[in-house]
């Protein structure tokens, strides 16, 4: 694995981890106006665990997809020296099966110990954790032994000054690269005076650098008052959130950029990398503040596309220009992985243009049902299917061999389980063999199922063992490999 020069810590300008604003487009135009170090929003461990990581050679990103298909986590190479991988996490396995699972795509990985949300501390995690040190030493501990990347964790303070600095240096003994400090309790909001003379204490106690966090409120107006809120604090660098999310062009030492360009910015970047429009839509809320009861404000909060959003702020020709080109280059890279197909492609593999339709075929009887029925008949080793997924467009398609033949369909189906049973299809109707179709009449399949159950019934009259032998259970029920897996 190769590894990067270590992300430092000290004398840092950072976004703050912020849930649904923290995404690709902010973090990048975060960096573009001066930031360091940029947090992704908190992501939970298990949610995590069930995404695959795709590349996406359309937008030269890295996705992490779930098994809907919604993008989770998405990165790209301009940030991937700089972006920090915030997750929420109470078992350290599960955090470090998800720190080996982006390792390769961010500079850092941080544990929230601050979220005081409900849907964060009553799974244990975030401010939860700060009630149970072993379970923090536990998980950080496993983190930095177990990865490259530096790791980080981000805290509230606890109720006395004494007890936050003997959970910090308890953390420092876990090998992090840092602290962040958000200077309020679990129970404060953003109301109530951030405590910098915690902070300070905390900074003073340890060797590790602290980032200050909780300073829009009451210090950070504009670029210069970052440097105070640091000094204030004594820390090595200063996170800010909310006046980074108001105008992430708090990170610019010339000064404010006008509110019109920085949310144009944040839309070309939205656009670029295919931001969700909710989300996008919520970013700009935010930025506009008090202005969402203006004509524009309300246009927004009425826009229900992405295109619809680059129509409020007059980027419509952007939208379309960029869409296009967008859909050019798909196109492209269908087409070379289609020239690539052919010259790949197996010429002794038997090919037909088909479907599976299950309106067409009786409840829990599927053509690859009648494909294994018909080897066990011939006496032929069961049928064998290969599946493989494109990543371009994460469809599936599955190659059956039967009796040293291979079948194939030459459409490519949203499932693995679809095109399996397409692959069959094809086997099926190359062998001239019924596939077991409505329209082909009677269906000794569901008769051979009708009786099995009629005799399993009798038997359970008779007080017979209600177990059936496994090879009769054989003939109805069909093999692991035709369960749906996740889409990648």
């Amino acid at each position: 694995m190769t590894v990067n020069t270590p992300l430092c810590f000290r004398g840092k300008k950072i976004l703050a981890p912020m849930v649904r604003v923290g995404t690709l487009p902010m973090r990048l135009l975060a960096l573009d106006y001066g930031a360091d170090i940029v947090y992704c929003e908190e992501l939970i461990d298990i949610k995590m665990l069930q995404c695959k990581r795709v590349i996406n050679d359309v937008l030269e990103t890295v996705d992490f997809v779930a098994p809907n298909e919604r993008i989770v986590f998405r990165t790209c190479e301009r940030e991937r020296e700089h972006v920090v991988f915030q997750m929420g996490s109470a078992d350290a396995e599960r955090a470090l099966a998800v720190a080996k699972l982006v390792e390769s795509d961010v500079a850092g990985i941080d544990i929230n110990m601050g979220c005081p949300k409900e849907y964060s501390t009553k799974a244990s995690m975030g401010a939860a954790l700060l009630s149970d040190p072993d379970k923090i030493e536990s998980i950080l501990t496993t983190l930095v032994k177990g990865i490259c990347k530096p790791v980080t964790c981000k805290i509230r303070i606890l109720p006395s000054v004494e007890d936050t600095v003997n959970l910090v240096k308890r953390i420092e003994k876990t090998g992090i690269a840092a602290i962040a400090v958000h200077g309020r309790k679990k129970e404060e909001r953003p109301q109530h005076p951030v405590h910098c003379d915690v902070i300070k204490a905390i900074s003073e106690a340890v060797s590790i650098p602290v980032i200050a966090n909780g300073g829009s409120h009451d210090f950070i107006k504009e670029y210069a008052d970052i440097e105070t809120f640091q000094k204030a604090t004594a820390a090595s660098s200063v996170m800010i959130a909310r006046a980074a999310m108001w105008n992430p062009s708090i990170f610019r030492k010339e000064g404010f950029c006008p509110l019109k360009d920085v949310m144009q910015d944040y839309i070309k970047y939205a656009v670029r990398y295919d931001n969700h429009y909710t989300n996008t839509k919520y970013c700009l809320c935010q930025m506009l503040r008090e202005q969402l009861e203006t004509t524009q404000g309300k246009k927004l909060h009425a826009a229900q596309t992405t295109q619809e959003i680059c129509e409020v702020f007059e980027m419509g020709d952007f939208y379309e220009e960029t869409t296009a080109i967008f859909e050019a280059k798909k196109t492209s890279l269908e087409t070379k992985m289609q020239d690539e197909d052919d010259q790949m492609e197996d010429p002794d593999v038997i090919k037909m243009a088909v479907r599976f339709d299950k309106r067409e075929y009786p409840p829990q009887i599927t053509p690859k049902m009648y494909l294994l029925e018909w080897c066990r008949k011939e006496k032929h080793p069961q049928p064998v299917y290969e599946t493989v997924q494109r990543p371009l467009d994460r469809l599936f398609c599955s190659v059956v061999t039967v009796a040293e033949q291979k079948y194939r369909s030459t459409l490519w189906d949203k499932s693995k389980k679809l095109a399996e049973q397409a692959a069959a299809i094809v086997c099926l109707r190359t062998l001239g063999v019924p596939e077991g179709k409505l329209c082909e009449g009677e269906n000794h399949l569901i008769n051979k199922r009708k009786r099995g159950d009629q005799e399993h019934l009798i038997s359970r009259d008779h007080g017979e063992d209600l177990a059936e032998p496994s090879h009769k259970k054989a003939n109805f029920i069909e093999e692991t490999s035709d369960m749906d897996v996740p889409k990648m």
